[in-house]
């Protein structure tokens, strides 16, 4: 009896301090920000704005009452969507310039159109020689989601289209394990987009996977299911970053050794004070995630070597109090970064396989211990 009268008070104490720390009890944007606002392609035009066009593969269900809009719940298949995102000429990079009641593209990011797709028109319509792919991480709603995929698919500059790939995430503070779950749900449907985006690809086209905090565990048992299929034709095709991701460090070890050498190595970002995942840490038992590791120790400098990724130290970036977001302002950074020859794309990262730190005032990438070469 005690011990249920301790997680009673427990609980609400966990869910009060991810409030805290992720600043995310305040209002949050609802499903109608993607219902197509009506034409207004002249008032766009004479804003300045310009529109980004976002594809959605998702393993959510449809909202029955707004055919635009999905939800938590889980779809017994992938489901493809475009949208058509307005992005305002004051937009600041890093940010999403959330609408109100009444969008305005002058101020505002506006959905300006919206189509459900089938799998042959969405694989016609994302004929790029690359394309770039965001999977989304814990507590995100859909349209939080598709926001997110316009504002870096504008800051970034990756092309006129971007895909994102999203799970049924329930956009609860207090569902990290129902999360959890949903992304182990969703693996087969990652593995099946990440084959028919690259056996889409043409030669030498490849596709740029960005996955943030949990959909990192996503990508990584994607990687891992991919591997122990034999499909390393796929693997050898893919760019992956993960940013702050939210995986356990010992599972992570596992899942890199069954994955092995990637033909472009995997880049890892990371901050030993991303306070999210310093509270996951605590809702698992004290277990150490990857995104918060401590590039300082000589210990994680071996590992980094033996492992052949990239790990970027981003902590110098200044960011949210809970720390986890920084990718975004990185991101954003990118265009500069690649005009000076400091990294090749916006995925890959710096050009070589080991430990660095960036250095956010000299816009470096500075190495730590040996630095092995490509």
């Amino acid at each position: 009896m005690r011990q249920g009268a301790k997680v009673r008070r427990t609980r609400p104490a966990i869910i009060a301090m991810l409030c805290l720390m992720l600043g995310a009890c305040s209002a949050r944007p609802p499903a109608e920000i993607l219902a197509p606002t009506p034409p207004m392609a002249q008032t766009v035009a004479q804003t300045g704005a310009k529109t980004v066009k976002v594809y959605a593969v998702t393993t959510r269900k449809r909202d029955a009452l707004r055919p635009y809009a999905f939800g938590a719940g889980r779809a017994s298949d992938v489901q493809f969507v475009d949208f058509d995102i307005s992005i305002p000429a004051t937009h600041v990079s890093g940010q999403i310039q959330w609408p109100d009641d009444t969008p305005d593209p002058a101020t505002d990011f506006v959905t300006l159109r919206q189509a459900n797709i089938d799998r042959r028109t969405f694989l016609a319509q994302v004929n790029d020689r690359d394309v770039g792919v965001f999977v989304h991480g814990y507590n995100y709603s859909f349209q939080e989601a598709v926001f997110r995929a316009a504002q870096m698919g504008a800051d970034a500059h990756l092309g006129d289209r971007t895909i994102l790939f999203s799970w049924p995430s329930e956009a609860q503070l207090a569902a990290y394990m129902a999360d959890r779950d949903a992304v182990d749900y969703s693996r087969d449907a990652l593995v099946k987009t990440l084959t028919m985006l690259v056996e889409d690809r043409p030669a030498g086209g490849r596709v740029k996977l960005l996955a943030h905090s949990m959909g990192a565990r996503l990508t990584m048992e994607a990687l891992r299911q991919l591997r122990l299929q034999g499909q390393s034709r796929i693997l050898d095709r893919l760019d992956v970053i993960l940013a702050a991701p939210d995986i356990d460090v010992d599972v992570f070890r596992q899942q890199a050794a069954v994955i092995g050498p990637m033909r472009e190595p995997i880049t890892v970002l990371v901050a030993s004070d991303d306070r999210a995942l310093a509270l996951s840490s605590r809702l698992s038992a004290g277990r150490k995630r990857v995104g918060a590791i401590d590039l300082r120790d000589p210990r994680v400098q071996q590992a980094v070597k033996q492992s052949g990724m990239r790990v970027v130290d981003i902590s110098s970036i200044p960011t949210d109090s809970a720390a986890h977001s920084r990718y975004v302002d990185l991101i954003a950074l990118y265009p500069q970064l690649e005009e000076s020859g400091r990294i090749e794309n916006p995925v890959s990262g710096v050009r070589q396989v080991g430990a660095f730190v960036f250095d956010s005032v000299g816009q470096t990438f500075d190495a730590i211990g040996e630095v092995l070469s490509d």
